[in-house]
């Protein structure tokens, strides 16, 4: 096969890919884009006093001692989080008052966005969430039966952002 072949062959593809690329407002820097340069703002991220407030009597969840912090990149996107998940005996309503209180205190913003009864706030490009964690959900996160966690009112809590993204963070 001729090299005049060989890149009349590639055209069609290419022009595809570059086309498509143009039409979705996609370059294919930003699909190539992942975590390279983010330690320090997961470090940061991790970090945050939010993620170590808790009511009094929750406890850091065993097999959860150290924040879950990392990156993510996929599609071009990319993302920072740090995450904690508490046992708390007590009820989902003393854990969102706490949380209410304490995200307004530390300088968060309930997400207008969020579905009525969320618990979902927002800080410059982050996101702060507060999940409660039933059976299903740790089944499906791999954790099995936790009777700690789903006894009282286990939860996680959560702080995300996109990087390089220049949009607003929102749940």
């Amino acid at each position: 096969m001729s090299l005049r072949t060989i890149i009349r062959s590639m055209l069609l593809p290419l022009s595809a890919v570059l086309a498509a690329g143009t039409l979705t407002g996609c370059a294919l820097r930003d699909l190539t884009r992942d975590c390279d340069g983010t330690d320090d703002r997961v470090k940061e991220t991790a970090a945050l006093g939010i993620l170590d407030s808790r009511p009094t009597g929750a406890t850091v969840a065993r097999g959860f001692e150290e924040v879950d912090a990392g990156c993510w990149a996929d599609s071009g996107d990319v993302s920072v989080y740090a995450e904690r998940t508490y046992a708390f005996p007590g009820t989902r309503t003393e854990v969102t008052a706490h949380y209410r209180a304490a995200a307004v205190r530390d300088g968060w913003d309930p997400d207008p966005e969020a579905p009525p009864g969320g618990l979902c706030f927002v800080k410059d490009d982050m996101a702060l969430r507060v999940v409660f964690l039933t059976a299903e959900r740790l089944e499906e996160y791999g954790y099995g039966d936790r009777p700690d966690l789903i006894a009282g009112a286990g939860y996680s809590v959560g702080v995300d952002s996109f990087v390089g993204s220049g949009g607003e963070a929102g749940c």
